[in-house]
């Protein structure tokens, strides 16, 4: 009769345990799915539900050169980064994964630090610095900055990637006669394309929508996206905001879904 009773109040708890994680869902998701309705709304109002649905809001964004230019610059300075942060992320995992050296640690911290110092108080520092180097309102500035922010999450995705490899074919390719060089090309880049295409989305993904680190080193040529709909929501209140955002969700949950069919991928080669 007790075990009974248990059960029954494992079963209450869980469903009341589900209820609360859906809820806290709902509340989470609630704004991303208020704008995309609105974001086919009038170019004239801001209002949820709209009144009339249209794609004007869509044809002024593809069409105002205000709005066009900081998207191509979001992308190309997402590109580039990703980019550099993987070129630097892929040997940086390995060495840290399989050797062990003096000032590891110390070299991990340095690395990882972007992850637990307040994205403001990097953004000051970098700003700092970086008009001391001439560097503010340049697209290198932002490039660096961005690689510095993003390559510990390239970095910790990659490094997973090397600790499911198996170091016995490594040893092998290499008792074969195979160096170092050509060790990592034949045989651990091969089973490491999942989790380096992840951890690139990831780094892409995170420097496309950084707004602190871009505020303060952004120009008047070098304004990104996100700083762009930062200031238009400080100035002013345009209804495009709303269709950016949807675009902005869309490519997020492309990036998130490309990024989890290769975690899959990952997990199948391991």
């Amino acid at each position: 009769m007790a075990g009974h009773i248990n059960d029954r109040r494992k079963v209450t708890y869980r469903w009341i345990g589900t209820a609360l994680a859906v809820c806290v869902y709902i509340f989470l998701l609630a704004p991303s799915i208020i704008v995309i309705p609105v974001s086919f709304g009038s170019q004239y109002e801001l209002n949820f539900p709209p009144r009339q649905y249209s794609l004007d809001l869509y044809r002024i964004f593809f069409s105002s050169a205000s709005w066009m230019q900081p998207l191509f610059l979001s992308l190309r300075v997402a590109f580039m980064t990703t980019i550099i942060s993987t070129i630097i992320a892929v040997p940086a995992a390995y060495a840290i994964v399989r050797f062990s050296f003096f000032g590891k640690k110390l070299l991990i911290g340095l690395i990882m630090s972007p992850l637990v110092i307040p994205s403001v108080v990097f953004a000051l520092g970098v700003y700092l610095y970086f008009s001391y180097l001439r560097l503010t309102g340049t697209t290198a500035g932002l490039v660096v900055a961005h690689t510095m922010f993003v390559l510990p999450y390239a970095l910790v995705i990659i490094s997973a990637g090397v600790q499911k490899l198996d170091p016995n074919l490594e040893f092998g390719a290499m008792l074969m006669g195979a160096g170092r060089f050509r060790m990592m090309m034949t045989v651990v880049l091969p089973q490491l394309y999942p989790s380096i295409g992840a951890g690139a989305l990831f780094a892409f993904l995170v420097s496309f929508d950084e707004v602190v680190i871009s505020w303060f080193l952004a120009g008047p040529s070098t304004t990104t996206l996100s700083v762009k709909m930062f200031s238009a929501i400080q100035w002013e209140i345009s209804p495009v905001i709303a269709a950016v955002s949807t675009i902005l969700t869309a490519i997020s949950l492309v990036v998130c879904l490309v990024n989890v069919m290769l975690q899959k991928k990952a997990d199948v080669a391991a």
